[in-house]
Parts: C-alpha cells; structure tokens; sequence
C-alpha cells in the first residue's frame, strides 16, 4: 500500500483566551493520499484553522501540537521557517476563498503568477511570463495574453479563482489545499471550477483537501469526507455514501438541506448535544 502524502496524527491548535483554553482544533487525525479529501462543517469548526496548521500559517498566538505531522519525508511540525518557505507554493499550495483578499491589487495578473513560478524554479523573467500564460490557457481562460496584463479589479469572480487556481498550480505542487474555492461563485461557474480542479487531479495526480461547508458539493466531488464540529472529526466516510451518515450531527446538517424535489414548509433546525463536546474526535482513516 502506497504511503499517503500527508499524515496527520492528533492535531491540536490552541488559543489561550480571557476566559481559558480554546481548541479550535481538538485532536484531529487523517491521512490524504492522491485523491479529493472533503473537510465539511459549519463556520468555526475548525476546517480553515486545521488547513492553516499544516502550513504552519496559525497566527502567531496559536499552539499547535501533534503526535505526527508529516508530509511525505518532511516532519512539518518541527520544520523551521526556511524549509516551510521551500514547502509553501511548491509542495504544498492553498487555495484562499476570496481572490480579491488574495491577490496583489497593483500588480498584473500575469506577473503576480510568473513570480509564483520563479520563486521555486531558476527561470528568467521571459520563460516565466511564458509559462505564466501557458497555465492560464491550462485553467481554461480565453485570450490569456490579454488576461495576463489585467489588474486583480479588472476580472470576474469567476476568472481571479482561475486565476488563483493557475497561480497555486503553476509551481506543480503533491498536494493543494483549496479553503472555501467556490464559495462567492454563482452555480454555473462553481461547476466550472470545480470541473477544472478534477481535471488536475486527474491530470496531475494531485491530493486535494477540499474544505467547505456545502455539503452537495462535497459529495459530488470528493472521494472521502470529514465531518468536523467544535474541532473535532465526529465522522468520516465515503463521499457517495453521505446520505448513509449515522452521527446526529451529520443528520442534522443532511436534514437542513432544501430539496428541490422534497418542498418543506420549513427546514430542521440543527440541534446541538452538549455530550458531542465530550467525545474525543475519531482517527479518520
């Protein structure tokens, strides 16, 4: 059995707060091969803070702690900032939910994703620029040379994510870590995205963390999904088996989605078991 790309083993990111000890995220355990991992809960679960971690990009108060934190030979855990910096973009990219937070406003698209590939290989600026409009061509926008010499305010929502996704990709990472990507898009271009984002993997033989909290979405493109609440993993399974989720939590958050084709009155409430809170977060597989 191959060895996984990254293995997570009981990882804790501590806040120390006025009223005590927060852990945004409480002993969280999985593996990521070359396929579409799903992480799914509502805001504050820990999703984005658990992505963050394996980079090392906690902020600077955060404790972050595990028995293991490994990305193929790298102990990333105990990894210093210059061998993070050789990580970061080239091994290990991340995609942010926002392109207009993400992108540099002053700076053309184009040169934003050619310094993307010369910061982690020996090119000069011609073949960068070169290979910067290749890969804009790669993630399906048309008239790349004309894109390239755009500012970040001058594309659509839908084109600064191909964009953002071009830039993270260009340096030809193992793994890719994309936080809310679809999140500010409008159905038709989400499916875009997400169609492009598969095409790479297959292409490429990425690993995706995919984290979200649209659960349709998860399961029509990942292949495993995590269910976090309060920092913690309470489930994990197939995606196509979702609908077969024993744990209330995962219920409850099946039972809040509307339904085109079951029309309710009103939509269950999530109700929320303070014993959750007490049970320790499953070693996902």
């Amino acid at each position: 059995m191959a060895r996984p790309l990254l293995e997570v083993d009981h990882l804790h990111v501590r806040f120390t707060t006025d009223h005590g000890v927060l852990d945004a995220v409480d002993g969280v355990s999985f593996n990521v091969g070359r396929e579409k991992l799903g992480l799914v809960g509502e805001s504050g679960s820990g999703k984005s803070m658990t992505g963050r971690a394996i980079l090392k990009l906690a902020p600077p108060n955060a404790q972050v702690d595990a028995r293991r934190l490994r990305f193929e030979e790298i102990d990333l855990l105990n990894a210093g900032e210059h061998q993070m910096l050789q990580v970061r973009g080239r091994r290990i990219a991340m995609i942010l939910q926002d392109p207009k937070y993400s992108l540099n406003p002053v700076v053309r698209v184009g040169e934003q994703i050619a310094e993307a590939y010369r910061i982690h290989h020996e090119a000069g600026r011609r073949e960068a620029a070169g290979r910067a409009q290749a890969m804009l061509d790669a993630v399906h926008i048309r008239d790349p040379a004309r894109v390239a010499r755009l500012y970040p305010h001058e594309v659509s929502g839908g084109m600064g994510q191909r964009i953002m996704i071009a830039m993270m990709l260009i340096p030809e990472p193992a793994l890719l870590i994309a936080d809310e990507p679809t999140s500010a898009l409008d159905v038709t271009v989400r499916l875009e995205i997400l169609g492009l984002l598969d095409e790479m993997v297959e292409r490429r033989g990425l690993g995706i963390i995919f984290i979200s909290h649209d659960l349709n979405l998860v399961r029509r493109f990942c292949d495993k999904v995590l269910i976090m609440y309060a920092g913690r993993i309470v489930e994990a399974l197939p995606a196509a088996r979702l609908d077969q989720a024993e744990h209330p939590y995962t219920r409850g958050l099946l039972a809040a989605l509307p339904r085109i084709h079951q029309p309710r009155r009103r939509l269950a409430v999530l109700s929320r078991d303070p014993r959750w809170l007490e049970e320790p977060s499953i070693a996902a597989p």
